[in-house]
């Protein structure tokens, strides 16, 4: 799945290709992958591309807009006088579409835009725009970490004493746009174990873990997003995140950057996760 820094750069890519283009024609081979009357969005104009942690918010000049969630194995391939690709990785990037996992087709004046989703776990919702921020889906996200105050995490963080900082800075409400790469990450620049309980976290290391999680997501969408079997950015490049900036995630058995110990892999909430085993040292007592 994409994460936010990714899903960001999904949503500058696509900007340039759609923005302000109309939509002449909505085709839905798979009614599960769209909710929603294709109706309501026949002829509108793309006015702007927004995110809410990793969901995509196209608002249209009818006064609605189309919620984009590409989940685990979703693409949006725009096919115009250039191709641009976006999600996960298959040949569907460079082969002819339509093809059997093409879900939805938006037929342009300048070009189309296909979703695709291998596993249907994806989806596109046509809803008003005044009720976007109102969504059941929207409105359950946290914060993220440019939005949250070190106070406000902190007491978050009191609300799960007993979990590890790690699972608990993966829940989308608690902070919004953390996933596997940016929490481990976040948390080696912070000198924090993964497996801490949330609880021993003090106030001065919660303002470390919002400074470090903007440090890391910043520098991953500046590089456009980081890169696994699953994710190319919007133009079918892949992001050099993890070649150029990340310092352990995946880089097991290498030294770490800080101190020059040995990078390790453990799991940490039924997730693989790299910590230095002596820049952050576990604490629970």
């Amino acid at each position: 799945m994409p994460e936010l820094p990714e899903v960001e750069t999904i949503k500058r890519g696509l900007s340039s290709f759609i923005v302000k283009d109309k939509i002449k024609k909505t085709t839905i081979l798979c009614e599960k992958s769209f909710q929603g009357e294709s109706g309501e969005i026949a002829g509108a104009l793309i006015i702007n591309i927004r995110r809410f942690g990793k969901a995509l918010i196209i608002d249209l000049d009818n006064k609605n807009s189309l919620m984009i969630h590409l989940r685990m194995t979703g693409q949006l391939i725009y096919d115009g006088k250039e191709r641009y690709a976006a999600g996960h990785p298959s040949e569907n990037f460079v082969d002819k579409l339509p093809n059997k996992q093409t879900r939805v087709i938006f037929e342009f004046q300048n070009g189309t835009l296909y979703f695709n989703d291998q596993r249907k776990f994806g989806f596109i919702k046509v809803l008003e725009t005044k009720e976007v921020e109102n969504d059941p889906f929207i409105k359950k996200l946290a914060k993220e970490p440019w939005q949250i105050e070190p106070e406000e995490l902190y007491e978050k963080l009191q609300k799960h004493q007993n979990s590890p900082i790690k699972a608990v800075i993966l829940d989308q409400t608690v902070i919004a746009g953390l996933g596997n790469i940016y929490a481990d990450e976040t948390l080696f620049m912070s000198q924090i174990h993964p497996k801490t309980k949330a609880g021993k976290i003090t106030k001065q290391q919660a303002k470390e873990i919002i400074k470090n999680a903007k440090k890391v997501m910043e520098k991953s969408i500046e590089s456009g997003g980081s890169t696994l079997k699953d994710y190319k950015k919007a133009d079918g490049e892949r992001g050099d995140y993890l070649d150029k900036f990340a310092q352990v995630f995946n880089r097991q058995g290498q030294k770490c950057p800080r101190c020059g110990k040995i990078i390790e892999k453990i799991r940490v909430a039924g997730r693989g996760t790299h910590i230095c085993p002596n820049c952050q040292k576990e604490i629970n007592d």
